[in-house]
């Protein structure tokens, strides 16, 4: 059945969350903090394995800048961080002492955006949704559904439940490419999608600098890349 991919990722993803909110604060600060440094800095790896696959590095850079110069304009990463907020808002319970939220906002926000970005940027949501589209395989979105579901459990330990929230995302984007998998297939080549790969791989490094606390780098903003890289292997790449 179609979507059945992406409804064990959700579902993952809110088991995940689950588990990292009971056991996260029997963990020490510290502890969290680590766990959360090691993350990213497999994060990191999983990102330059990712950016090296291009066959000519010029197709990332100049997808990655023109989609950054795109992001702002629209404010694709402000836009996320407001739909984080209104989410937090509009779920929680409201606080007892307002002094203790800003603390919370802020890891909610962060845990929303950093894990929606590292669960939909990679080329298991890309392939796996179009192999569950076209033929009903799911065993690559099963893969990456046990993938952020381990993520799931360190974010939430230590970044709180606005982590769930980032299935919401995973839903559409992986929902709508395996709705449109049957046109994706016939358009994409596969020197798109290697493109596409590494650019994306390029943006997992920036998501590793935020987990590593090393660069707020405003990620979100470089969406477009992923769309911009196969434009241009189309129009250029011989």
């Amino acid at each position: 059945m179609p979507g059945l991919g992406t409804a064990i990722n959700v579902a993952t993803i809110i088991a995940g969350t689950g588990v990292g909110l009971l056991v996260g604060g029997r963990i020490p600060e510290r502890a969290r903090t680590t766990v959360l440094q090691s993350v990213g800095l497999v994060v990191l790896v999983v990102g330059v394995s990712q950016a090296l696959r291009s066959d000519n590095i010029v197709f990332p850079l100049v997808s990655v800048v023109i989609g950054a110069l795109v992001g702002e304009a629209v404010g694709i990463e402000d836009r996320l961080e407001s739909l984080g907020d209104r989410i937090r808002r509009r779920v929680e319970r409201p606080p007892d002492t307002a002094p203790n939220e800003a603390p919370e906002e802020n890891t909610f926000v962060e845990g929303f955006v950093a894990a929606s970005l590292l669960f939909c940027v990679g080329p298991l949501a890309v392939l796996g949704s179009i192999a569950d589209g076209l033929e009903g395989d799911i065993g690559l979105l099963a893969v990456k559904a046990a993938l952020d579901g381990l993520v799931s459990i360190v974010f939430a330990a230590t970044l709180g439940w606005g982590v769930a929230f980032s299935a919401l995302p995973v839903l559409v984007y992986q929902g709508a490419l395996t709705l449109l998998a049957g046109s994706a297939d016939s358009v994409l080549s596969e020197r798109m999608v290697l493109e596409g790969t590494a650019t994306g791989g390029i943006m997992v490094l920036g998501i590793s600098m935020r987990l590593l606390d090393l660069k707020q780098v405003r990620v979100g903003s470089l969406l477009p890349a992923l769309v911009i890289a196969p434009v241009l292997v189309a129009l250029f790449a011989r």
